[in-house]
């Protein structure tokens, strides 16, 4: 026989299903990263860097624009890294304090019990620390293939500079993703309710934006693109000239 409904049966309902719609998702996005690249943003963005990668270092040194390009992605990283951190460091100051009961209104429906609070905030806290060192790790990686791709008289193998952008992009991938977690359960603060609506929404807008329709191009060198077009000028020069 079955007991009286309590509110408190929507956390271990919906919480877990919450859960298992995010992570389940990010499972699927990464069988398709991993089997059909082509067919997710993260592999179409990271192709479009592998060639970037090879462009770049068939102009000289002096001449590449590579460092600003990478100080951008620096930048977002570093600034969200801070973010992070800073967040994390407010999370557990909250924790630490002794008064944590601004969120066991009644309004809330869902358990409210203190100790149900304190894993909604540690998750929290979870989650922007491993945020915070995926974004730190981003920034390593990014330093270490401007030191490589602006070595002066060096012949650095292209294939360390690609896996040194491809390594800082997947971070910082990795970093955006748990902060994507760490939104359901900030609304896991004001219910189980919210955070299932918010993953449920969450994921269908992730479906539309990691989904690729464009057909990946393989971009021609400069000096290729050029030769090409002065073949095509010569053979339309020895053409005949038609009857007028």
């Amino acid at each position: 026989m079955w007991g009286p409904w309590r509110k408190e049966f929507l956390d271990v309902i919906l919480v877990p299903a919450s859960l298992f719609i995010m992570f389940g998702y990010h499972h699927f996005l990464l069988y398709r990263y991993l089997r059909y690249p082509s067919t997710t943003t993260i592999g179409y963005e990271n192709h479009n860097r592998r060639v970037w990668v090879e462009r770049m270092m068939e102009i000289e040194a002096k001449d590449r624009p590579a460092l600003s390009v990478i100080a951008n992605t620096m930048s977002a990283a570093s600034a969200l890294s801070s973010i992070s951190l800073v967040l994390s460091s407010l999370i557990g100051a909250w924790l630490g304090s002794s008064n944590r009961t601004v969120f066991t209104s009644n309004l809330i429906y869902g358990a409210t019990s203190p100790s149900v609070i304190s894993i909604k905030y540690v998750a929290l806290l979870v989650c922007f620390l491993v945020a915070f060192g995926s974004f730190v790790q981003t920034s390593r990686c990014l330093v270490n293939a401007s030191f490589l791709m602006t070595m002066p008289n060096a012949d650095v193998p292209m294939s360390h500079i690609e896996k040194e952008m491809i390594t800082g992009s997947i971070f910082y991938e990795f970093g955006m993703r748990v902060l994507y977690l760490a939104t359901t359960f900030l609304l896991w603060v004001f219910g189980p309710i919210p955070m299932f609506v918010s993953s449920v929404t969450m994921v269908g807008l992730l479906l539309r934006l990691d989904a690729n329709r464009t057909v990946l191009y393989h971009y021609p060198r400069i000096g290729q693109d050029v030769s090409e077009v002065t073949k095509a000028v010569e053979h339309h020069e020895r053409r005949p000239q038609g009857r007028k």
